[in-house]
């Protein structure tokens, strides 16, 4: 082999190496980041992984919202139709939170099974639903807009 093509071929094999390592870097770190939706039943169920950023949503059941008099904090359970989780949050509330509502929260589930969440999100007008809630209330056959009227009365 001549010196300049085993240069060129030195050259070649340390860029795919370099590109190589920069997408498994780039694929690892994406990894890391990804928020993953988890229903009601699939934290009952024990599939949620503890101490990871998750999303969790649903329906917030009637008459479970609890208030901290001395801080924002707020207490609430959140139900798909099959089961209920208890959601703490520690901060304000949207405007559009209120119960019998779809909402969406962003945080950990702790070692007790209670999602500490650190956002949450309500749905902005009468007739959205989040998807994901959306499909969860549907894979547990509950239709989320008799639920929402049902809880306005």
């Amino acid at each position: 082999m001549k010196p300049q093509r085993k240069k060129r071929l030195t050259l070649i094999l340390f860029l795919v190496a370099g590109v190589g390592i920069a997408v498994g870097l780039l694929m690892y770190s994406l990894s890391q980041n990804i928020n993953l939706f988890i229903t009601p039943t699939q934290m009952a169920d024990g599939e949620a992984p503890v101490g990871r950023t998750i999303r969790a949503g649903g329906l917030v059941v009637v008459g479970s919202v609890e208030r901290d008099s001395e801080s924002l904090g707020a207490k609430f359970k959140v139900t798909d139709g099959n089961a209920e989780v208890t959601i703490v949050y520690d901060g304000i509330l949207p405007d559009l939170f209120r119960e019998g509502q779809g909402i969406v929260a962003m945080g950990q589930l702790n070692t007790d099974g209670v999602f500490v969440a650190s956002e949450v999100l309500a749905k902005h007008d009468e007739n959205y639903m989040p998807p994901e809630v959306q499909d969860a209330l549907e894979k547990a056959h509950v239709d989320g807009k008799q639920s929402l009227e049902a809880a306005r009365y």
